[in-house]
This record gives structure tokens, sequence and C-alpha cells, in this order.
């Protein structure tokens, strides 16, 4: 059982930087690959990123190539989305997850998410 949870998200102006962190309880923590996802009022949970167990592998969403950066600290069991240049269009709940591989990545866990809300 791997418990997840979010830290980080508020409320930015357009143009500016949060970075969210996701603390895993646990001590098999580097065997998961990791992910954010992020679900906007109205729509489904969409992919965002993800990461290899060893962070030597990540995956970015189209939408957010060049924006943001997944990494991880598997020495704190935490893995963090640095996201830059931030858009309104970006306002969604975020969500952690972890899953037994990185590809395919099909979530077995998830955290209760953290909201950002980008002001235009």
């Amino acid at each position: 059982q791997v418990q997840l949870v979010e830290s980080g998200g508020g409320l930015v102006q357009a143009g500016g930087s949060l970075r969210l962190s996701c603390a895993a309880s646990g001590r098999t923590f580097s065997s998961y690959a990791m992910g954010w996802f992020r679900q906007a009022p109205g729509k489904e949970r969409e992919f965002v990123a993800r990461i290899s167990g060893s962070g030597g592998l990540t995956r970015y969403a189209d939408s957010v190539k060049g924006r943001f950066t997944i990494s991880r600290d598997n020495a704190k069991n935490t893995v963090y989305l640095q996201m830059n240049s931030l858009k309104p269009e970006d306002t969604a709940v975020y969500y952690c997850a972890a899953g037994s591989s990185y590809v395919p990545f099909k979530p077995d866990y998830w955290g209760q998410g953290t909201q950002v809300t980008v002001s235009s």
C-alpha cells in the first residue's frame, strides 16, 4: 500500500511558477513509476507527466512540454512537478499517481489532489 500526499498548489498569475510536491509512504518508492495528472472543471482527468523509478526516463503531455519538469528524490520519497510559464488553461486539480510500470503507466495509487489556479 502506498499513500500519496500532494502539496504546493495555489493561486498564481499567468506567467508565474509553482512547484508541486508529492510525498509517498512506504519503503519501495524507487520501484514505482510516478506521474502527475490534472482535471479541470467539467473535463476528464488528463495525463501531464511521468517519470521512471530511477528518474532516468520522463514523458510529458504536449500541452506542458518545455514548461513543466517532473523530477524525483528517492531518498526523500518525493516526486516534484516544477511548473513555469503558467497559463490560465493550466488551472485544474493536480493529482499525483504511482504505478508499478513506466510503460504502460497505469496508476495503482492516487493522491487526494491539490488545486492550481492561474489567473489571467
